[in-house]
């Protein structure tokens, strides 16, 4: 579950609908929540909501800024809200990589850290971002891919397939365009059979369906939303013709 804009609020009644939210999320078996400093409140949000369910989630953060103190002071703040531990310590949109890259390293060889990576938003940075992944130091890689923003498919995925590199998933839904014009019923009556009952299972199963991707985290401030998107992630997993039916829709809709 990503956490982008929804997990920034404040107040203890905001607070407790996150809660609420994050109950919903782990129950319906999702257990990978993403966030970083450049998200407001929300990595503190997320933290108080997981609280005593802390060994329940795998939690993936970031560094970012361009100064190395103040890179340790998120950090420090992080391994104090997550009890002392991040499951996957991110690089956010390459900033100051070489520079932090030693640190989370050494926090991984600490054993704070299980896996370091490196993300970016945008296909401009992929020439660099691919710099970082082929230098061997790097676990897994974020980037946004969806039905209708394949970007990645060409040199990103291939490469962190040849790496044995982890793919994380940003911006499944195209930052929410991909709803605009939902498909009908009638349309996505053929997705049955692979358990689809809504648009939104649609295009999440699209990209897990590509077995090159580990897992995607779309974001919601619906507690049935997040049990919906959480069924995506269950198979029978979507054939090459499936996947090329659902990008139709996806293009002709967006």
């Amino acid at each position: 579950m990503g956490t982008w804009s929804t997990f920034d609020v404040a107040g203890a009644a905001e607070e407790a609908e996150r809660r609420t939210l994050v109950d919903f999320a782990l129950g319906a078996g999702t257990d990978l929540f993403d966030t970083s400093p450049m998200y407001g409140r929300s990595e503190r949000v997320l933290a108080a909501a997981l609280e005593e369910r802390r060994d329940r989630a795998i939690v993936a953060d970031k560094v970012w800024t361009s100064s190395i103190a103040e890179a340790r002071r998120q950090i420090a703040d992080a391994l104090a809200w997550y009890g002392g531990r991040v499951e996957v310590y991110q690089v956010h949109n390459l900033v100051a990589w070489r520079e932090h890259l030693p640190v989370l390293e050494k926090l991984r060889d600490g054993g704070k850290v299980k896996v370091v990576g490196v993300t970016h938003y945008s296909a401009r940075a992929f020439d660099e971002l691919m710099v970082a992944m082929r230098t061997g130091r790097f676990g897994m890689v974020q980037v946004p891919y969806s039905a209708t923003n394949d970007k990645i498919t060409h040199e990103v995925l291939p490469l962190a397939e040849d790496l044995g590199l982890g793919v994380l998933v940003m911006q499944p839904f195209d930052s929410g365009l991909l709803f605009r014009r939902p498909p009908s019923e009638s349309e996505l009556a053929p997705l049955a059979e692979f358990g689809v009952k809504t648009w939104g299972q649609a295009l999440l199963k699209w990209i897990l369906s590509d077995r090159r991707v580990h897992c995607a985290i779309p974001a919601t401030r619906r507690p049935e939303r997040a049990a919906e998107n959480a069924a995506a992630g269950d198979p029978p997993w979507f054939d090459e013709d499936t996947r090329t039916y659902v990008a139709k829709l996806a293009r002709r809709n967006a």
